[in-house]
């Protein structure tokens, strides 16, 4: 019996792969808790929509973190095998254009450097993108429902008390 424990608690430690145990840094909390406040919104249907999403902004935060450690790891994945790629097909052209030290010997790193950069913008973007939808779908649902709630209820809610209708709506056109 405690073979097979052994045995079965080594197999799930290699399954886990090693990204999904890393922790977010401070800078991807910081990143997160921006993103949080953005989505969240000023207006009372935003807050509510954001309120019915994620219960709140602590959880938000968490989601978002790991978020950002996973958009950040695959960033710098694919930015050193394009940097790979494209230092196979010419080196000397390869260190030119990235070297800035005298010998050109820094340039594959200024290449994933930048790259990466690149490559979190657009996450970035999108995530942003994302979250104006959100936002946009939190105000027509509210306006939707401020014409008649009983309406609204029965056409967006699906437990017994109909209470989850607006993060319906909102889920359903973000």
């Amino acid at each position: 019996m405690n073979k097979i424990l052994v045995v079965m608690g080594v197999a799930a430690a290699l399954l886990i792969p090693a990204g999904a145990v890393a922790k977010p840094n401070q800078a991807e909390k910081q990143a997160a808790k921006a993103a949080c406040k953005d989505e969240r919104g000023k207006t009372s249907a935003t807050r509510e929509a954001f309120k019915a999403k994620y219960h709140s902004f602590r959880a938000c935060v968490r989601q978002n973190a790991a978020e950002e450690e996973a958009e950040n790891e695959k960033a710098q994945q694919n930015a050193a095998q394009e940097c790979k790629d494209e230092r196979s097909e010419d080196a000397a052209a390869f260190k030119e254009q990235y070297g800035e030290n005298k010998n050109g010997k820094n340039a594959f790193g200024k290449c994933v450097s930048s790259k990466a950069s690149e490559k979190k913008a657009e996450m970035d973007a999108k995530d942003e993108q994302e979250a104006d939808e959100f936002k946009n779908a939190a105000k027509e649902c509210a306006a939707e429902r401020s014409d008649d709630e009983d309406a609204f209820r029965a056409k967006y809610g699906t437990n017994d008390n109909k209470r989850n209708a607006f993060g319906k709506c909102v889920s359903s056109k973000s």
